[in-house]
């Protein structure tokens, strides 16, 4: 298979995080994390669009919220907060909290977010200072419209990647510092997990340089897609065996967050950060094509 690694044009994020593709839109949203910054590329004018949120340092998600389409679902530090943007404008302005998690751990912070089949919000925390990687401090969380915060799973590290697969009734979570990727037996009707279960050890790939998960996407074969914080690629995996089906190679070394998104729901998005002084082309946004594959839209978020 010969697919094709493209740059973005002005995509930079020195933390590039939460690819998520609008249909209605043909955009895909993603954020600039320890900036607070939120991101718009649209697919039609091949122009990326910047928004610094007013008075907010991170920005750690990005969802576009249903039937209201200049607001979007962010994360700001530990809050889930939605935010008024057109799209456009360079300043975006937080209208209200929809609710916050650990409100006690000023360490602590909300990193990524999805929204799972039936719109509503799964996402987690982890601790933002001190060595990231070996701290336990985050939880994974569940929240739908009208309910309350609901804990999923404690003692999380980095909470991060999420994908779904409806057909097979199933849930991916991975949490970057166990190095593994996780499938639930997932109830779509009311989102409780069940039956955890590692489908993918990331440590056997490169043992003596043991590679992080990070962002996690899915196609419509079941295949995810996993980001590696510090290893250049994007492994396309089969989580029924845990084989790798496919490496594909980045040319930057962090690479944060994965989306399919296009008209044909064809183009894998790669989000990467430049994080302690990486060279350049890191931070760069990428569109990979031609890897056969269609993925699932991005689904708002029911409020």
């Amino acid at each position: 298979m010969s697919y094709k690694v493209e740059a973005l044009p002005d995509s930079y994020a020195g933390l590039g995080e939460g690819p998520h593709w609008d249909v209605a839109r043909q955009s895909l949203y993603y954020v600039d994390l320890e900036v607070g910054v939120i991101h718009r590329y649209d697919y039609k004018q091949n122009k990326v669009y910047k928004a610094q949120i007013q008075g907010e340092e991170f920005a750690s998600f990005i969802l576009p919220i249903e039937n209201r389409p200049q607001e979007f679902a962010v994360g700001c530090n530990r809050r889930c907060v939605v935010v008024q943007w057109d799209g456009v404008a360079p300043v975006a302005k937080v209208l209200r909290t929809l609710f916050e998690v650990q409100p006690g751990l000023v360490d602590n912070r909300i990193n990524d977010a999805k929204t799972d089949p039936r719109g509503r919000f799964v996402g987690g925390t982890m601790c933002c200072t001190g060595d990231i990687f070996t701290q336990w401090k985050g939880e994974l969380y569940g929240w739908q419209a009208g309910g309350e915060v609901r804990k999923i799973k404690g003692e999380v590290g980095i909470s991060n990647g999420l994908a779904w697969d409806e057909k097979a009734k199933k849930f991916y979570f991975i949490d970057t510092n166990t190095h593994e990727v996780n499938a639930y037996d997932y109830n779509v009707e009311t989102g409780a997990v069940s039956n955890p279960k590692v489908v993918f050890d990331l440590r056997k790939i490169r043992p003596n340089t043991p590679l992080y998960p990070d962002g996690m996407t899915i196609d419509t074969e079941g295949n995810i897609y996993v980001a590696t914080f510090n290893g250049g690629s994007v492994f396309k995996v089969n989580p029924s065996s845990g084989k790798i089906q496919l490496e594909i190679k980045i040319p930057t070394t962090q690479i944060t967050s994965v989306a399919f998104g296009g008209p044909q729901l064809d183009i894998l998005y790669v989000t990467t950060a430049n994080k302690f002084d990486q060279p350049v082309p890191a931070g760069t946004t990428y569109k990979v094509t031609g890897l056969n594959a269609k993925g699932y839209p991005g689904v708002p978020l029911k409020v």
